[in-house]
This record gives structure tokens, C-alpha cells and sequence, in this order.
């Protein structure tokens, strides 16, 4: 379609044609075009009968500008001598001597910066807009600087240049804006102060561990979200460490992160393999919230074994630096994130023997926007490999490294723990002695001869002796009566407590019961519950069960 010859039919067109045609300067020789249609009778002319429309330029500028209710001025000169003020201004800032340079006369422009924005005008002959500026008076302006021709002495030159000061009153627009801010302010503190106090305020401390945590909510701009991190002791000697990020800001995620964490310390007093725990989660996220959901990393640390046995909802891989500086990453097993359903999770181990480090860490540390979230996962073990000293200093140069600050985009949490290595006296507070329980019956006296002396080697005083026979000989019996083999006896202290624990092959828990007055059986566990601080029991990875108690030594044991 030809979009020309349609458009000569408007009548708008028509007359912009025609004004066009009376100011052109035909070229020599041509010849006037014709006008396309002629007007036959009973026709009108639309433009016979038009009212006379006022040239832009027959304006009185001066009149125009006194009457916009913006402020105006206008500037000329290297010097920015003030040429003009409209009634506006003088309303706003009081009459002002033309012709005087505007640093001295108009200092409301200096208090807000524009002095340095006119030069840059001038210079460049292009117009600079800057933001609500908040001037002498308490009201904001955005402010519009335009070049213009200022003729002095008869002519337009640059010396005579000038700047037009526009400047329009937006107090309203950013008293509004610093309400919504200081809303914003009051809502991240409130989830600030909410995540932080679900956080653990104290981290319990472990005997083989040595553990340090931080966090880092986002800068002013990011809504605090729902990273969290714990540390459990679950008994016997055994730790449980866990972090984790709910996906979402703000408050919601903060109350969502708060009950994922106690359900995670309520189903870790179960000790349950790690596994089985995120299992539980999984259905407890999706009650919670349906279009929730959260990733966590949930390890389990046994001195026994020297191993960290984890599970991983979609979380980053655990970091475990050895002895030797090296740095492993615990990529698998890992499964989809809590919340999602439908997923066996599964449980993994890696090493972690004396002088080893491990981090756990959210996205916050390692994901940029700029880099891939493998680049981040790499620079954090180069940072882990030649990170030494404390858990303490660990973590605060994982976070320095990771480039974290104040207005950091995501908040970032980051566990640290540290197995040391025993040496010197230390290693006297740290023994383990074990007994393989063979034959039947006649286990039990022999278990209580290497009770005896695996305590009296350790120096025990005598009351604390006899108790730790005492549970020991329990336990045994016990584990001969319903267990079955292969069953083990092991002793082991700590600087802190004796710990008496019996494997067996038999995968049912026992527990405590009343036992009647006519009862053979059944006083063992409760005699173990009542003379010990604290006794519990487990089903072992491959089939079994692991009775435990505990005695807490004297200070000066």
C-alpha cells in the first residue's frame, strides 16, 4: 500500500503541506504542483472559517516564564552572572541583584552542587538533569539545566552563552519516597532482629569439635533471608552440624527458617542417620509451606569413626581441609531441595580425622552475578587451603576472601569446625580402650575386669571408678540378654566425661520401663539412667544398635 498518496487525504496533512508549499523557494524552471483534489460544490474548505492561531514566537516570553509555577533562572557567562529570576524563585529564595555572579548571589545553588554541573553545561552545550536535591527551606527540586544562546552586546557569542535554570518542586515525591524507605528500614529490621534471634546465641561446644559460625544479613537494598546454621550434641560423643537457606526473603523466611530449625534440633535427639532427618524435614517443609521450600546440609561427626557422615537437600557441598592442606569437596550424595517430596535421600561420609577443617557455608558466600557458582565453590577452597588458626579466624577470612561486606546482595552464613590434633598432655584427656565381647555368659565378668582396669589406668577417683563398672557391667548384661553378636564393649574420656558404650547386632532399641517388684529383669537401663548424667541409644549404619551412657568428670580430673 502506498502510505504516501493515502496520507495526502488528511486534512491535517493538508495544511501542514500547504504551509510548507507558501514558505519553500521554488527552483528555477519548476513548475507549481497542482493541487491534488479541487473542491466542487457543496464542498467546505476546512480552512476557511479556522480561527487565527498565535505564533509561538509573537509570545511574551518574559510574561511566560514569570507565570510557571517552577523555578526558573537564567545564567550567563563563565561566571554565571544571574541575567533573570521568574516570581517562583523569588517566592522561594527572595529577589536577587542581576548581572552579580550566582556563587555569590544565588548560594542555594552551590548548597546543592550545581555550580559544577553549569560549567559542565557550558562547556559541552548539553542539557544535566540531577535528582530531587534538597534545598535551604527543607523542600526538594529537581533541577534542569539547559544552554542557551544569551545575546550580549549585540551578538550570540560563546562568551555569552548561558544556562536556563529549571527547577521543579518534587518535595512531595520524596517525602513519599522516604516513608516507603524508612518503611523498608523498619521491616528489615524487624526480620533482622527475628533471624537473629532464632539463631543459635551461643554455639554448644563439642569435645573432639572445635566450631565457630557467623552471619551476615544482606545490604540495605537485599530483604534478610533465611540462612541458618546449629550445632547439636547428640551424646556418647557424638556431634550434629547443620546449615541451611530458605529460599525467599524477608520475614516469612525468617519464621519458616525459625521452625525448620527446631525441627531439625527435635528429629536430631532421635539420632537418626542423616538421611532419615532430611527425610522428616522434607514432609515437615511442605506442611509448613507448600511454596516453600529450603536447602540444608545435615552432618553427623563420631570420633570413633574419624568420619563425617552428611546428607545434602540441594545444598553446596561440604569443604573438608586435611592435616596435609588439602581440600576435598563432598559433591555426592545430594538430592533435591526440602519441600519438593517424592525423594529418598541417601547419606554419604568423608574423612575427617585429627587436624582436619570443614566448612559449611550458604550461597551467599560464593555465588555472584557476574561469575559462575563453580568459580565461587573453587576460590573458597584456594581460601581454605592456606586458611590456619581457629575456627574462629578460619571463618573471618572465608568471609573477608569471599569479598562480603556491609551492603553485600544476599546474606551469607558460614560453620566452621576443626578437629585438632591431640598431642603432649592433651592427649592423656583423650583415650579410647575397647573389648570385643566373645563367647556367652562368661563376657560379663570379663567386661568388668576391663572396666576396672582401663579406669583405674585413667586414674578415675573411686566413686567415679565404681560407676563406670557399674554402667558397664548393665550394659554388657543387657546386650547379652537381647542382643546379639557381634558385640563390643568400648571405654572412652574425654577432657570432659566417661563415655561406656555396647554394640551389638541386634537392631531393637531398648528403653526404659518400670520394672514390678516380681521382675527378674528389665532394672539394667534403669540403673544406667539413674546413676549416669545421661544415656541414650542408636541403630548403627550397618545393622545393629549402640547403647551409650555418660558420666561428667570433676574439673580436676
Amino acid at each position: 500500500m502506498n502510505f504516501t498518496r493515502w496520507s495526502a487525504r488528511l486534512p491535517g496533512t493538508q495544511r501542514r503541506a500547504a504551509a510548507r508549499n507558501e514558505h519553500a523557494v521554488p527552483p528555477e524552471g519548476s513548475v507549481p504542483a497542482a493541487r491534488a483534489e479541487r473542491l466542487t460544490e457543496g464542498d467546505v474548505d476546512p480552512d476557511a472559517d479556522a480561527p487565527p492561531v498565535p505564533a509561538v514566537d509573537e509570545l511574551p516570553v518574559r510574561e511566560v516564564l514569570d507565570r510557571i509555577p517552577g523555578l526558573v533562572a537564567l545564567v550567563h557567562g563563565p561566571e554565571h552572572r544571574l541575567a533573570y529570576l521568574n516570581d517562583a524563585y523569588v517566592a522561594a529564595f527572595g529577589v536577587r541583584p542581576v548581572g552579580a555572579p550566582a556563587r555569590d548571589v544565588l548560594p542555594e545553588l552551590d548548597e546543592v552542587g550545581l555550580l559544577p554541573l553549569l560549567d559542565q553545561v557550558l562547556r559541552s552545550s548539553k542539557p544535566r538533569t540531577v535528582k530531587s536535591r534538597k534545598a535551604p527551606g527543607g523542600r526538594s527540586y529537581t533541577f534542569t539545566c539547559t544552554p542557551v544562546p544569551v545575546p550580549v552586546d549585540g551578538s550570540a557569542t560563546p562568551e555569552g552563552g548561558g544556562v536556563l535554570i529549571f527547577a521543579a518542586d518534587v518535595t512531595d515525591h520524596a517525602e513519599a519516597a522516604e516513608r516507603l524507605r524508612a518503611s523498608e528500614r523498619r521491616q528489615r529490621e524487624t526480620a533482622v532482629t527475628l533471624q537473629r534471634s532464632l539463631l543459635p546465641q551461643e554455639l554448644e561446644e563439642p569435645d573432639d569439635l572445635r566450631v565457630a559460625a557467623t552471619y551476615h544479613p544482606g545490604g540495605t537494598e537485599a530483604a534478610v533471608g533465611g540462612d541458618w546454621y546449629d550445632v547439636i550434641t547428640l551424646g556418647g560423643g557424638r556431634t550434629a552440624l547443620v546449615i541451611g537457606d530458605v529460599m525467599g526473603r524477608g520475614v516469612r523466611a525468617a519464621a519458616v527458617m525459625g521452625q525448620l530449625r527446631t525441627a531439625v534440633r527435635a528429629y536430631a535427639r532421635l539420632d537418626l542417620p542423616p538421611h532419615e532427618v532430611l527425610q522428616l524435614l522434607d514432609g515437615l517443609a511442605m506442611e509448613i509451606d507448600a511454596n516453600q521450600i529450603a536447602t540444608c546440609v545435615y552432618a553427623v561427626h563420631d570420633p570413633n569413626e574419624g568420619r563425617l557422615v552428611y546428607a545434602s537437600a540441594g545444598h553446596l557441598p561440604i569443604l573438608v581441609r586435611d592435616e596435609s592442606g588439602i581440600v576435598l569437596r563432598a559433591d555426592e550424595p545430594t538430592g533435591p531441595p526440602l519441600g519438593t517430596g517424592g525423594w529418598m535421600h541417601s547419606s554419604g561420609s568423608v574423612p575427617l580425622g585429627p587436624g582436619s577443617t570443614a566448612v559449611l557455608y550458604t550461597d551467599g558466600l560464593v555465588e555472584r552475578r557476574d561469575a559462575d557458582l563453580d568459580e565461587g565453590i573453587e576460590s573458597l577452597e584456594r581460601a581454605l587451603a592456606g586458611a590456619t588458626g581457629t575456627p574462629q579466624v578460619v571463618c573471618d577470612r572465608l568471609v573477608r576472601s569471599a569479598g562480603v561486606t556491609a551492603d553485600h546482595d544476599d546474606d551469607v552464613a558460614v560453620l566452621v569446625l576443626q578437629h585438632p590434633a591431640r598431642n603432649g598432655p592433651d592427649s592423656e584427656l583423650f583415650r579410647n580402650a575397647a573389648l570385643e565381647l566373645l563367647g556367652g555368659v562368661e563376657a560379663a565378668p570379663r567386661a568388668r575386669a576391663f572396666a576396672s582396669g582401663v579406669l583405674t589406668s585413667w586414674r578415675f577417683p573411686p566413686d567415679l571408678h565404681d560407676l563406670g563398672v557399674l554402667a558397664a557391667s548393665e550394659l554388657v548384661a543387657n546386650s547379652l540378654q537381647h542382643g546379639t553378636p557381634p558385640m563390643r564393649l568400648r571405654l572412652r574420656r574425654t577432657d570432659r566425661r566417661l563415655i561406656v558404650e555396647v554394640t551389638d547386632g541386634d537392631d531393637h532399641l531398648p528403653r526404659r520401663r518400670r520394672a514390678e517388684p516380681a521382675d527378674e529383669s528389665g532394672r539394667g537401663i534403669a540403673i544406667v539412667a539413674t546413676i549416669a548424667s545421661n544415656w541414650g541409644s542408636r541403630r548403627t549404619p550397618g545393622g545393629g544398635k549402640a547403647v551409650w551412657c555418660e558420666f561428667a568428670l570433676p574439673r580436676s580430673t
